[in-house]
């Protein structure tokens, strides 16, 4: 459930009309939310007529059960656009009655949500659309894919049966296109007259005299530079407009005007532009919608495609249910994407058939594939859709024909003619089928890539440009196509980001006079360990010595030759592995078996050891399950207890590969660590962090009363929370970011947050200093620091414009950090390691035991003078249990002689068998030294942590 559901469930359940009103720090505390996300979202439900407000102090909110009505400063906001040409007339209530008793077609009754996820949106552009004389004025705002274009194009049509349009014309225009160039682009809004500006020969009309009688289109309005923006609105209030070369507003035009953007207007926008909109539609993200609307929409985006192809399209409940979960950024337009990704490929392999063609989910692409995966870890969602599939779904052509093919992701070509045609060549050729289908495959994906990946690729280099002159931004992309093509260095698309801000950076302080940077020590040092880069750094000063025609400076030679070893390291390839290892003979078999089968992941390994078996041979048969997994990303060792947790450093050694280890496995952990590591791209290092605080599915009211807990417990932690900000000086570019940042903050009302640049030159030491005192949050720039906390690289950053900052943030603002469940409450401890010794253990009485083991621990962390933290206590309990029941039963480890010697000389011995006789005073059970062997090798494996 959203943010926004769980306050609007809220609101109706504690709602009785404006006498029960709430509070927004009443539904902040209610729900655990922070009040800042609690005010904006309510904000925003007022604005769309979802809740009512009462003013005064303080405000009150509640539901509002009567149909759409604003509240009085919303309804001013109306009253104050009714001027001019669109003025005098009050609302009639019956006109939406009046319009569909004329016996018209409702053109919103085809589109996918209209009685529920999109229902009050309908609503509100109905009544924007016939509210007298001329209408309203709208914008829609919506993430990227989430539809903007055809709720505007919807708009249109539903005006035309309406016959409220005085001419059928709907203009559509992307601001973003001549972003770069104001004077253009208010030129092909407004017209210009003869001789305004270089090349203008003759008079011109602009798109508003186009419009004139219909329904004009912007689309990323916030690309409008200000002056454009005062020119529309006053256009909207008085209806009156000049041409660019022209001093008065001597043209008149009649123009409904929809905006549509993905940005946060109350920052993006002008106010006195936001004002003069009075309805504001949001469109809510494909996640958002309900699983009969998801299921709807991949209907009417499979039946366009049948509509092409001419055939029959057959696929199974599988298939279905990748395509949707496969959406996990792009919302309808990714789905879009993907469907015409996976016809393409079934039309391919049923040219021979002319009836109809399969999606089988075995040719499904990998990454379609995977969205079964991400569908199946939200069992409730995938409950949802289950229940309303059918085993097998057929759609037919013109199954569909009220589905508008007018978007921003529709292809400028028919892609089944271009295969249709490349196969019969290929044919022709003399290829066989499984060459013609590779080769035709391979051209699709890059079809398809090529086509989509063109937008974000310009929204990033929009973003780019508000803090980057777009001069720079050409120099960059000359240096890089001189890097790539003549000196064959590999310079990524990351090169675009990172070096246009840190040319911006020095030819700025050049330019204003400032000193020049100093060149240390150490970044000298640094360099001449990279000749090549330093090299390329020499031949990149000269460039743009040739663009700027002054000096360079030696010390900008050095940082850039720095700026590029950052931007050269390799990203890591493949997916993080997966290790199960545990005691019995098919224990750890049996649970990956079982997780396998769930799904269908193929980076996850087994090795089962019996009780019998010696610690050597199950380090070599772990260390060959490693190698086997590895895909270049680092393994995970799940294990269930004893020895095996201490083999992480050993496997590291023996492999060269790294390994982490998390004991205690159970299925749901390893379904869990299957999943991360399937469906998001991280390091092994997060994966481990965000494991150590999993604690199964089940929600139990033990559960959250431990997890209330822990959250007070955590708040406890005063220090600073920071984002640190990398660049290759920690000066000018890394400046950039942090305003950025705090611009990204500000709009999202975070306040709590420190933005702190640093250079990538002296990183590791300043990320230390930084940790002293101040906890890192988040961390961004031109190269990852490698910190414990999630990293979203300067390209990711600039091209959804924070989007992915912000959800991390909220996201992780109340989870526990990964020690913060054992970390901070002795006594919920030890009552968790009491659970998993009744759970594990068959010859023990946990209740007796688990104080007296604890006891142990404590007396061994006092010995050594270091703090223990919970999470190793556990671990070493457990470690004990096994070593007590394994004396027990007679079936004690083994160790060889060699390794028994060594363990005698290292100073930590001692401290255990002082702990031993403790516990055979406490107990009457001795442990023999092959068994304190195991448990210095487990203090040694934690002292490395630290």
């Amino acid at each position: 459930m959203t943010r926004r559901e769980k306050i609007i469930d809220y609101l109706t359940s504690h709602d009785a009309g404006i006498k029960s009103a709430l509070t927004t720090s009443e539904v902040a505390e209610g729900l655990g939310i922070f009040r800042s996300n609690v005010s904006k979202e309510l904000n925003q439900l007022v604005r769309e007529g979802l809740v009512n407000k009462q003013s005064g102090r303080p405000v009150k909110y509640w539901v509002n059960k009567t149909g759409i009505h604003l509240d009085p400063i919303e309804a001013a906001k109306i009253e104050g656009t009714k001027i001019g040409f669109a003025a005098d007339k009050e609302i009639e209530n019956n006109n939406i009655d009046l319009y569909l008793s004329k016996g018209k077609q409702n053109t919103f009754a085809s589109m996918v949500g209209n009685r529920d996820s999109l229902k009050n949106q309908v609503e509100q552009a109905k009544a924007a659309l016939l509210y007298p004389p001329h209408g309203l004025n709208t914008l829609i705002i919506g993430p990227t894919g989430s539809g903007k274009t055809y709720f505007a194009n919807t708009m249109y049509r539903f005006a035309v049966d309406a016959d409220i349009l005085m001419k059928k014309q709907f203009i559509t225009f992307n601001c973003a296109d001549y972003a770069h160039n104001p004077q253009l682009l208010m030129s092909h809004l407004f017209g210009y007259v003869k001789g305004a500006f270089t090349g203008a020969n003759e008079d011109k009309d602009g798109l508003i005299q186009q419009a004139d009688g219909g329904m004009l289109f912007l689309d990323e309005v916030h690309r409008l530079p200000p002056e454009g923006q005062e020119m529309i609105f006053y256009f909207m209030d008085h209806g009156t407009y000049s041409r660019l070369g022209e001093t008065a507003k001597v043209h008149r035009a009649d123009v409904r005007l929809v905006c549509a953007t993905t940005e946060n207007p109350e920052s993006s926008l002008l106010q006195t532009f936001v004002r003069r909109i009075p309805i504001i539609i949001q469109l809510p993200a494909f996640q958002q919608r309900t699983a009969h609307e998801k299921i709807q929409l991949l209907e009417q985006l499979l039946a366009l495609e049948a509509n092409r192809i001419q055939k029959n399209i057959c696929l199974n409940e599988d298939v279905v249910q990748a395509l949707i979960g496969s959406v996990t950024y792009g919302n309808v337009g990714q789905l879009k994407s993907n469907v015409q990704l996976v016809c393409a490929q079934g039309f391919l392999n049923s040219m021979q058939d002319k009836n109809e063609i399969r999606l089988q989910f075995e040719q499904l692409p990998p990454n379609i594939k995977d969205g079964l995966s991400y569908l199946a870890s939200n069992r409730h969602e995938l409950g949802e859709i289950t229940k309303l599939l059918e085993a097998k779904m057929i759609v037919k052509p013109a199954a569909q024909k009220n589905y508008t093919e007018v978007d921003s992701y529709e292809l400028p070509y028919n892609l089944y003619e271009i295969i249709g045609d490349k196969a019969a060549l290929l044919k022709d050729e003399g290829l066989d089928k499984a060459a013609i289908n590779n080769f035709i495959m391979t051209d699709i994906n890059l079809h398809l890539k090529s086509f989509y990946s063109r937008g974000k690729l310009d929204r990033a280099e929009n973003k780019l440009n508000e803090i980057v002159d777009q001069d720079i931004i050409n120099l960059t992309k000359r240096i890089q196509k001189f890097l790539v093509e003549e000196e064959a260095y590999p310079a990524r698309a990351n090169f675009i980001y990172a070096m246009s801000l840190h040319i911006s950076s020095f030819v700025k302080r050049i330019q204003s006079g400032k000193p020049l940077r100093q060149i240390s020590n150490d970044l000298t040092a640094m360099v001449h360990d990279y000749p090549a880069e330093l090299e390329v750094a020499q031949k990149v000063k000269s460039i743009i010595e040739d663009s700027y025609h002054f000096p360079i400076p030696e010390s900008e030679v050095y940082y850039m030759a720095i700026l590029l070893v950052s931007l050269k390291s390799e990203p890591k390839a493949g997916k993080v592995g997966i290790v199960v290892a545990a005691h019995g003979k098919s224990t750890a078999s049996s649970m990956t078996h079982v997780v396998t089968q769930l799904l269908s992941v193929d980076n996850i390994a087994s090795f089962d050891m019996p009780l019998e078996m010696s610690p050597k041979v199950a380090l070599d048969g772990i260390a060959s399950q490693v190698k086997k997994i590895n895909q270049g990303n680092g393994v995970l060792l799940l294990v269930d207890m004893g020895s095996l947790s201490t083999f992480s450093s050993k496997l590291t050694e023996k492999t060269q590969v790294e390994v982490r280890t998390i004991d205690m496995v159970t299925t749901a952990m390893i379904l869990e660590a299957a999943r991360k590591t399937a469906l998001i791209d991280s390091d092994l290092l997060t994966v481990y962090r965000e494991l150590r605080g999993f604690a199964g599915y089940s929600r139990t009211t033990e559960k959250i009363a431990e997890k209330k807990e822990q959250d007070v417990l955590l708040n406890d932690d005063s220090r600073q929370k920071v984002i640190i900000a990398v660049c290759s000086t920690g000066e000018g570019t890394a400046k950039k970011i942090k305003e950025l940042l705090d611009k990204i903050l500000i709009d999202n009302l975070i306040d709590d947050i420190k933005v702190i640049p640093i250079s990538v030159v002296q990183m590791k030491q300043e990320v230390q200093e930084i940790k002293k005192n101040q906890r890192i949050v988040a961390a961004t720039g031109i190269v990852d620091p490698e910190v414990s906390v999630p990293f979203i690289s300067l390209e990711k950053l600039l091209q959804d414009g924070g989007e992915s900052l912000i959800s991390l943030i909220e996201s992780k603002e109340l989870e526990i950090t990964p020690n913060a469940e054992l970390e901070y409450s002795d006594s919920l401890t030890e009552e968790t390691a009491q659970k998993y010794l009744e759970q594990y253990f068959t010859f023990i009485n946990p209740t007796k035991i688990t104080g007296i083991l604890w006891k142990y621990s404590d007396f061994l962390g006092k010995k050594v003078q270091k703090k223990l933290t919970n999470a190793f206590k556990i671990s070493l309990i457990m470690h004990l249990a096994g070593a007590i029941e394994r004396s027990l039963t007679n079936s004690e480890m083994t160790i060889s002689a060699a390794e028994l010697d060594t363990m005698k000389k290292d100073s930590l011995y001692d401290v255990v068998q002082q702990a031993n006789v403790m516990l055979q005073e406490t107990l009457n059970i001795k442990l023999s030294e092959n068994e304190s062997y195991y448990i210095v090798q487990l203090f040694n494996t934690e002292f490395q942590k630290i």
